[in-house]
Parts: structure tokens; C-alpha cells; sequence
């Protein structure tokens, strides 16, 4: 699935983000984005120390855009100093949004541990995976230290649905092409995770750091909490795609707890 809305820029393309997230809302079950979802209120973290990705600003707004078309309440923010006891208190989960390299310190890394394991919830898009490569309990919230290595260039993959029932994939078809950055990781989080979504390394080149069995998006939970990582996000013709816009969205309130 695709949409004009990539070609778009300033106003007008936030104004069709909008339109676009309020049809989801309209399709979406009530439990998932009616009641459920009120008083919900989620934390966009876009901290990079590494590569900053261009798309950072096309992700926030559309995960804006979700919350007023969904009824959730969006704070996006590059200050870690949010990350105290009280300040993660105010959000049901927390969206790392191509984040890159050592964005929290210790006094922040161990508020948002206690934080995910009393039942905060955590969402990864992207280079989330390449962020806090020393951290132990990151590469637990990853997935089996799931950490980014590599990715060969930019290409067209085909997808395959593994878990035709979450929130956030069960839109989608069992198969189906897309057009990203392809991550290769340290580990196959398989045997830790719930597998939303796998690529097929025959439909493209993955380079030497090929993986054989290659998930790209899954979800498990993490002490009290939930994890939920998608490799999806690298392009900011992503986030003006509405089949991926309805991927974050089920993500987003798996890992809030209101789905």
C-alpha cells in the first residue's frame, strides 16, 4: 500500500497524515482506539548521539497525528532528563524513534529499567536497535541483544506476516513488498520474542552479515512491561505510508496495554 503523501512537505502533508490517521480510527475497533484508548499518554524520545536520521520529524508527526486521531495524548522530547522515576510515571509507554548511540545515564538507565519492568511499556522503530550497545538490560528490551550490525543498501524486500492476530500485523497480507533500510543484528531474537514480521533474504541482497532466519518486527514482554520493535522507519516515506502508520499504531497500544 501506498500514498501520494511522500511527496508532500510542511502543512499540507501533516494535514494528510491527519487524514489518514483519523480513516484508521475509524476502522479500528472501539476497545482499540475509543475508550481504550482515552487518558493514554505516550513519550516520543528522539535522542541520537550517532547518526541522526532525517526522518526523525516525519516519525513525530505522525505518531502525533495518531494520538489526536486516536485520543492518546503525544509529548515528544530529546531531554533525558525525563527519565526519573516521576517523570516516566506520566506515560503508559515509551517510543524510542531512531534513537542512535548512548542517549540515558545511569541514574536515567535505571529509572526506565524499574519503569519497564513495574509494567511501562517500550516501542522501538528503527535505529532504536542502535542505541545502548553496552547496556545489558537494553539488549533484554531488544530482544536476546537484537543490537543493529549492519545493512546493505536501501531496497525492495518482500515481508512475510508471521502473527496474523496482533494489533499491529494483522492488516496486513501474508506477504507483501516494501522499500527500507534493511538491519541485520547481532542475535536472532526468535526463541525470546513474538515474531510480528520476517523478511525474506531471497528477495534482496542482505550483505555479508546475512541471517537466514530474519525477523524485523516482534514483541514480548519484559518483567511487568511490554517490548515492541519494528525494523521499519528508516525512509520518511514510511511514515506517509498508512499500512505502516496502522503498524505503529497497534504497537503503540499493544505496548500500552490497551489492546
Amino acid at each position: 500500500m501506498r500514498s501520494d503523501l511522500g511527496k508532500m512537505r510542511g502543512p499540507a502533508r501533516l494535514s494528510s497524515i491527519v487524514l489518514f490517521a483519523l480513516a484508521l480510527a475509524l476502522g479500528a475497533s472501539q476497545d482499540e482506539t475509543g475508550a481504550a484508548a482515552r487518558r493514554l499518554r505516550v513519550l516520543v524520545f528522539t535522542k541520537t548521539t550517532g547518526f541522526r536520521h532525517d526522518s526523525i520529524p516525519d516519525g513525530i508527526a505522525l505518531v502525533q497525528s495518531l494520538g489526536a486521531a486516536n485520543g492518546f495524548r503525544v509529548d515528544a522530547s530529546e531531554d533525558a532528563a525525563v527519565f526519573t522515576p516521576q517523570g516516566l510515571k506520566a506515560y503508559r509507554a515509551v517510543i524510542f524513534l531512531n534513537t542512535t548511540g548512548e542517549v540515558l545515564n545511569a541514574a536515567q538507565k535505571a529509572a526506565f529499567r524499574t519503569y519497564i519492568r513495574q509494567g511501562g511499556g517500550w516501542v522501538g522503530v528503527h535505529s532504536a536497535a542502535d542505541t545502548e550497545h553496552a547496556w545489558p538490560f537494553y539488549g533484554q528490551l531488544l530482544g536476546r541483544g537484537a543490537w543493529f550490525v549492519s545493512h546493505p543498501a536501501i531496497q525492495t524486500a518482500t515481508l512475510l506476516r508471521e502473527d496474523a492476530a496482533h494489533p499491529s500485523t494483522r492488516h496486513y497480507p501474508a506477504s507483501f513488498s516494501f522499500t527500507d533500510e534493511w538491519y541485520n543484528f547481532k542475535a536472532d531474537p526468535r526463541d525470546a520474542v513474538d515474531v510480528l514480521l520476517a523478511i525474506d533474504e531471497s528477495s534482496y541482497s542482505p550483505g555479508s552479515d546475512a541471517m537466514g532466519d530474519h525477523p524485523i518486527a516482534w514483541c514480548h514482554p519484559i518483567g511487568l512491561g511490554r517490548a515492541w520493535y519494528t525494523t521499519l522507519g528508516h525512509r520518511s516515506e514510511t511514515y506517509a505510508d498508512p499500512a505502516f502508520a496502522q503498524h505503529l499504531l497497534g504497537g503503540i497500544l499493544w505496548a500500552a496495554g490497551r489492546s
